[in-house]
Parts: C-alpha cells; sequence; structure tokens
C-alpha cells in the first residue's frame, strides 16, 4: 500500500471478496533533497489510516538500501553513459515484484496485490501466465511491467484490471477511504515530484558544453550533456528563431547536437534496435511462439501502438525490428514494448 487511492482500493476489493490482506507499506526512499522534501512519511501515514479503516494488519517494509543499489544507482549510471532509462521499470523487475515479492511469501503470504492497472491470464499449457492489458486503456501499466517473471504472476493479483479510474474513485468514496480524493503522484519511482534534472544535480556533478546544429555551428551552451534527451525541445537555452530538437549528445565531448528541421532524418527512425530482451512467456521467448502473429509496440507509457515486425531475434538478449510507420525521437535507454492484441509478450530495452 503505497498511500494512494489505487493501492487503498486494491485492499478494499481484495478484503471483500474474503481474503485476508495484510497491507504492506514499502519504504524505499525517505531522502529529502535541498528545495524538495520526501512525501514517504504522508503517504506512510495514509496507507496506515486506510488499513486502520479497513480493520486489516499493517507493516513496514525497509528496502531503502536495495532500492538506493538496484534503481536509483542504475538510474545514474544509465544517465551518466548518455542514456534516458525508466527507473518505474526497473523498480517492479527488481523491488515490487522479486524483493517484495520474496520477503512477502517468506513472511508467510500466499499472494501479493498492488494497485496496477493490467489483467493475469493462463496462456495454457506448457506456455504460462500472460500479462494482459487493463479494462481502462488509458490507466493500463503495462508497458512498466513488461520484465515481470513467471513467479511473480504466479504469485499476483492485479485487483484493478476491471476497473476504470473513474470506478477506482468511486468505490474509494463508497468505503469512505481517505485517499479517495488524493492526487495523482506522477514523479519519479518513489522521490514524488521531482523534476527529473534537480534529482541528477543532486549526484552528478556537471559541466558547461556547446550546443551544435545542423550546420556544425555552435548555437548555445548547456549545463550538461546528461541533462538532454533525444527529441527534447524545452530547456535548450538557444534564444530566437525556429524552435531546436535535440538530436543526438556526445558525453566524452560534453556536446549537444539539435536542428531546427522537424524532418531531420536524426530525428526519425524506422527500425529498432534492443538489447536486454524479455519476454514474459513461451509465446514470446525467442519468438518461438509468434510465428505469424500480428505484432504492435509501444514506445513509451500511453504512446500508440504502432505495427512492428520482428526483423531478428540476434540471440536471448538482442532483437530488431522494423516499424510499420516513421516515429520521432526513437530514445536509447528507453523501453520497446510488444503485444499481441491485448496480451503484453515482453520487450526490450533500445539502443
Amino acid at each position: 500500500m503505497s498511500g494512494g487511492v489505487d493501492s487503498s482500493v486494491s485492499a478494499a476489493l481484495l478484503k471483500q471478496q474474503g481474503y485476508k490482506v495484510v497491507g504492506v507499506y514499502m519504504k524505499n526512499w525517505s531522502r529529502d533533497l535541498p528545495g524538495m522534501p520526501c512525501p514517504w512519511l504522508d503517504d506512510y501515514q495514509d496507507a496506515k489510516r486506510v488499513a486502520v479503516h479497513l480493520g486489516i494488519d499493517f507493516k513496514m517494509y525497509d528496502f531503502e538500501k536495495d532500492y538506493q543499489h538496484k534503481v536509483v544507482d542504475y538510474m545514474l549510471d544509465e544517465f551518466k553513459a548518455g542514456r534516458t532509462p525508466n527507473p518505474d521499470i526497473m523498480c517492479n523487475q527488481e523491488v515490487k515484484f522479486k524483493l517484495f515479492l520474496n520477503t512477502a511469501l517468506e513472511d508467510g503470504a500466499d499472494l501479493i496485490a498492488t494497485g496496477h492497472y493490467a489483467k493475469i491470464g493462463d496462456g495454457g499449457k506448457g506456455i504460462g501466465y500472460s500479462l494482459l492489458r487493463a479494462k481502462d486503456e488509458n490507466k493500463d501499466q503495462t508497458y512498466f511491467l513488461y520484465r515481470i517473471s513467471q513467479e511473480a504472476l504466479k504469485h499476483t493479483i492485479f485487483p484493478l484490471g476491471n476497473v476504470t479510474k473513474p470506478q477506482v474513485r468511486e468505490l474509494a468514496r463508497k468505503y469512505k477511504l481517505v485517499t479517495a480524493d488524493k492526487k495523482e503522484s506522477m514523479g519519479i519511482c518513489f522521490v514524488g515530484k521531482v523534476p527529473i534534472k534537480d534529482f541528477l544535480q543532486q549526484f552528478i556533478k556537471t559541466r558547461p558544453g556547446k550546443i551544435i546544429d545542423q550546420a556544425g555551428r555552435e548555437v548555445g551552451t548547456h549545463d550538461g550533456a546528461i541533462f538532454y534527451t533525444i527529441g527534447q525541445r524545452h530547456g535548450l537555452e538557444v534564444g530566437g528563431g525556429l524552435p531546436y530538437y535535440v538530436t543526438g549528445k556526445d558525453m566524452k565531448k560534453n556536446e549537444v547536437y539539435v536542428t531546427t528541421d522537424l524532418q531531420d532524418e536524426k530525428l526519425w527512425s524506422r527500425e529498432v534496435r534492443l538489447t536486454d530482451m524479455h519476454w514474459i512467456n513461451k509465446i514470446g521467448d525467442m519468438g518461438k511462439g509468434i510465428g505469424d502473429r500480428k505484432l504492435q509496440v509501444r514506445l513509451r507509457h500511453r504512446a500508440k501502438l504502432i505495427d512492428v515486425k520482428m526483423l531478428d531475434l540476434l540471440s536471448n538478449s538482442k532483437a530488431k525490428a522494423e516499424l510499420a510507420e516513421e516515429v520521432r525521437a526513437l530514445t536509447p535507454g528507453q523501453s520497446a514494448v510488444f503485444y499481441s492484441g491485448h496480451e503484453c509478450l515482453g520487450g526490450g530495452i533500445v539502443i
């Protein structure tokens, strides 16, 4: 229980369905940063209030050291390498559906549940469990869950898979939960509403560098190439004229490359190369079960699904795919997640 409305309603629904429910708050981050107080204590207290209201046991697991190592350090290393990681995906893979799952099972639990908008299906004999898109397409979180394991799916319940966000709010009011009208948390996973640049500046020393346009001219300066991502428009302190878009960067030279041409070929891609592939079950694994299935890919959370053809599964960890249409700002470090109909098959990291 994170202290938000989704996990609060999930607990209420499970209790109503007859489960013996224990609420658990994961303390993953408690560090205050200059001008950025961490909201963990408020969230913990909200989660505890809901648990008391529902009449369920409540406890806290302290994963702060593991979270620092497995999520924050990973994120910082990726940014230092010039990539743009997704810490929420790593948090799900390493903390929620590995560390939390294992700790809960050792603590006597039979199953874990979270407030994610997703569904779990049985893929059939010899295939394994499947991850399915939620009823609420606007809130579907399978993009963040694509690295989930069979072991985790076997021991997980997603109570909100067939519920829409407006219905969750209504249920929260019906159950008189203090989190009924609590706003969404849209910041860095478990850190709160902190701009990523402000967060990174607390951990990484940066130095000014050149901003160079498509003609090779220096058109401005930046305060660290690490802060910029492919396709970025805002935050470039380049005055006057047409807007500039980031097309690339050189971390060794500490240079950021930009263009004013929205049709610049460096901004657009039809082919996506991937590493660190993860398939959820045997249908995706090395393409053995994909066959003639029509595939689609999502390149960002809430981005539209694009038809895609798997060109090459180079190994268990690498793949190459062709998109049915050009996409702008394909960003190294981000995830490409594959779907067949409503089923999320898995995905990989863009290189």
